[in-house]
């Protein structure tokens, strides 16, 4: 594992924060995610890991962490892994390996993980298709949420399962011209013809 500067960090974790401000937030793709932000609740971290193996590990250290924290403190994780995972289906088998470790930790029910990459591809999509770019983001991570947090966020918005149809249109409406007016893309970010599987975020 390389051990990377304060310096490249601080850079990833604030490109990834504009993101989440200009994209997520900006765009409401996730209406949920502006309260957290705002309280200052979201756990930025960046994985020095460059391998499966060594990624694993900070998955189950920063889900430990997670569990055994008020969430008052931290409400969600964004666990970014620049050097790990960055072509996308290798990316996406590795989603198994992430739910499988929530049953082998017993979080199953407790936490969920969200899956977001700067290639990423729902199933039966073209490339350019701009609904992929609802869970685009300028490096791969994973997205660590409570389900407590996460049923009230539902619970407070009557219309919470047409969000994903709701964002696509976004996505449509706004254009590959209007997504890259936001800067929020790294120019490693293309896309691959590739399939991606979870449809729920």
């Amino acid at each position: 594992m390389t051990i990377h500067t304060d310096e490249t960090v601080l850079n990833i974790t604030e490109a990834t924060a504009h993101w989440l401000d200009k994209a997520v937030i900006g765009l409401n793709l996730c209406p949920f995610a502006k309260s957290v932000r705002a309280r200052n609740q979201i756990r930025f971290a960046v994985s020095n890991a460059g391998t499966e193996v060594e990624l694993h590990a900070d998955l189950i250290a920063e889900l430990l962490l997670l569990q055994q924290t008020n969430p008052e403190d931290v409400d969600t994780t964004l666990l970014i892994h620049p050097w790990a995972l960055t072509d996308f289906l290798t990316y996406n088998d590795f989603l198994d390996v992430a739910d499988a470790t929530l049953e082998e930790l017993d979080l199953a029910g407790e936490i969920q993980i969200a899956s977001f990459h700067p290639q990423y591809q729902f199933a039966d999509t073209e490339p350019d298709d701009m609904s992929n770019f609802t869970n685009r983001s300028p490096y791969p991570m994973l997205h660590l949420l409570r389900e407590s947090s996460v049923e009230r966020a539902v619970a407070a918005f009557s219309d919470a399962e047409k969000i994903f149809l709701r964002n696509i249109d976004t996505m449509r409406r706004l254009g590959l011209p209007g997504w890259t007016r936001l800067d929020v893309s790294l120019p490693h970010a293309e896309p691959l013809h590739t399939a991606g599987k979870k449809k729920e975020n």
